[in-house]
């Protein structure tokens, strides 16, 4: 049997935007000799493709919602039992460290290691740190922030800005260079989101494009993602108006498209501002308004800081207002590519090395203070 550096856990669940940066790390942390298994939930088993079956351990867990006494008693009650869970799967394993990347399935785990003298890390992608995370952040060790601030907040000591790991398929268009387009070539323009930001976006969208001339129309080629029930009227919208489009439900290769993109239009979760960043495209980022914590708009704010991309609120993005900013990003080739440029400076391609290294310094029995010293195990 070969020997391993010893036992890391991760703690990730519900959805796919909290696994995908855990399994960048269990690629990376195995590559460089540690046993990695994986903390989840139930609802998250349909993304842990990426992982040994036999090192996936599911516990009980439940979210807390609403203010029903009996609700949130069973929530607390599940909680428990999850904690219950972990002290007894880590009494086996013996893990050299326990890290979490946020939402309440983390929260077992990340209180079991703590309460066993197991060293911890969170992993906060946004700007703004979560409930579950924000509940752990006095008890773990080390605290890993995407966009989240180490110079400032209650525990920026124990911060360490490491970003976003991201997906290889990401990784591997980093390397595309932004090549501006110039009238009369042909203007790629990406719009995509999640279920809501794609609803409002199929409707807002061709209704901006019918306010443009034939000439700036004809430039154009669309590549929306809708709703299965918007996919059709989108399409047609676009044939009328003559401009050439690829509108589809799920983009199987949405990295490479926003590679070859001149423009994006987009939400702005904290792994979609990390994946523009990383491949540095110039965009327009419309934060969902009914985020329970404002992240999004906060990780937005962190990219137009930089000045790699540009926010407008869901409310002020009428279709005048979008045909105007459609038609400066036509005319402005220079300025989008200097925005392509500020964006990718603010990128972190490195994000899943400087995690693992984190990881592995902390497990090593570092201090956060020692880590950011320049000391190694």
């Amino acid at each position: 049997m070969m020997m391993t550096k010893g036992v890391i856990v991760l703690a990730a669940g519900g959805t796919g935007g909290h696994l995908f940066p855990a399994e960048a790390l269990a690629h990376e942390l195995t590559n460089d000799g540690y046993d990695v298994h994986l903390v989840t939930d139930k609802r998250a088993q349909r993304f842990v493709s990426g992982f040994d079956e036999n090192h996936v351990h599911v516990v009980r867990s439940a979210t807390i919602a609403g203010k029903n006494p009996i609700a949130l008693a069973k929530t607390f009650y599940s909680l428990w039992q999850g904690n219950l869970d972990c002290r007894k799967l880590f009494r086996r394993l013996n893990p050299k460290l326990v890290v979490g990347f946020g939402g309440y399935p983390t929260l077992p785990p990340l209180y079991a290691a703590s309460r066993m003298n197991i060293p911890t890390i969170i992993h906060e992608q946004n700007a703004v740190m979560g409930r579950a995370n924000k509940g752990l952040s006095a008890r773990v060790t080390a605290i890993a922030g995407g966009f989240l601030s180490a110079e400032s907040g209650t525990h920026a000591a124990k911060t360490v800005q490491t970003g976003n790991p991201v997906r290889p398929s990401v990784m591997a268009q980093t390397g595309v260079a932004y090549k501006p387009s110039t009238e009369p070539d042909v203007f790629r323009f990406l719009v995509f989101g999640g279920s809501q930001g794609a609803q409002y976006f199929s409707t807002v969208v061709p209704a901006a494009i019918a306010l443009l001339e034939i000439d700036e129309r004809e430039r154009l080629f669309v590549t929306q993602q809708a709703r299965p029930e918007d996919e059709v009227i989108c399409r047609k919208a676009y044939e009328k108006l003559g401009v050439k489009a690829q509108v589809a439900p799920f983009f199987g290769n949405l990295p490479e498209m926003m590679a070859q993109a001149h423009f994006v239009l987009s939400r702005s979760g904290a792994s979609t501002v990390s994946e523009i960043a990383a491949i540095g495209r110039p965009s327009l980022l419309v934060p969902f308004p009914f985020a329970l914590d404002h992240d999004q708009a906060a990780n937005a704010e962190a990219l137009a800081k930089a000045g790699g991309g540009e926010v407008i609120r869901q409310a002020d993005l009428k279709p005048e207002k979008l045909a105007k900013i459609l038609i400066a990003a036509l005319n402005e080739p220079q300025r989008l590519a200097d925005m392509a440029a500020r964006a990718k400076s603010s990128g972190r391609p490195d994000a899943t090395r400087l995690l693992a290294d984190l990881a592995e310094a902390i497990a090593a029995g570092l201090s956060v203070s020692e880590y950011k010293e320049g000391k190694r195990a």
